[in-house]
């Protein structure tokens, strides 16, 4: 299985104190140690690094994020992750920009996508978005 990892799921992975018992956090430890591949794209990275603060977090985010495939979106991606927001709009759910963008790459590219973030659970009901379980 290919994962993509939501900045939510980083995040509470990269906690200063230990990591809580999620699940989600759990399952990226299991994937990033097994046969499990992890990729990622620069809109988590530039959100975990919006999100943790001091040049030490900075570095560890960069360096451990070398290590993973990085997917950039393209023209179409755009135009395709805005007609999923329109389709979860027009069933009356809410999605964010980002998160349609990162919902429309785990479309193209056939991902997993692990999240803590229910507006995803809530958007994949409209679309073929594969969620981890």
């Amino acid at each position: 299985m290919t994962l993509l990892v939501d900045t939510s799921v980083w995040s509470l992975a990269f906690r200063r104190s230990s990591a809580p018992p999620v699940p989600e956090v759990d399952a990226l430890r299991n994937a990033l140690e097994g046969n499990d591949l992890v990729v990622t794209t620069g809109l988590i990275l530039q959100e975990l690094l919006q999100g943790f603060a001091g040049p030490r977090a900075r570095r560890d985010i960069i360096t451990r994020f070398q290590a993973l495939p990085l997917i950039a979106p393209d023209r179409q991606d755009h135009i395709e992750a805005a007609e999923v927001r329109n389709v979860c709009r027009r069933a009356g759910v809410q999605i964010g920009t980002i998160d349609a963008l990162l919902a429309q790459l785990c479309l193209r590219h056939g991902l997993t996508l692990l999240t803590t973030d229910q507006d995803f659970t809530h958007a994949a009901s409209h679309c073929a978005l594969k969620l981890w379980r």
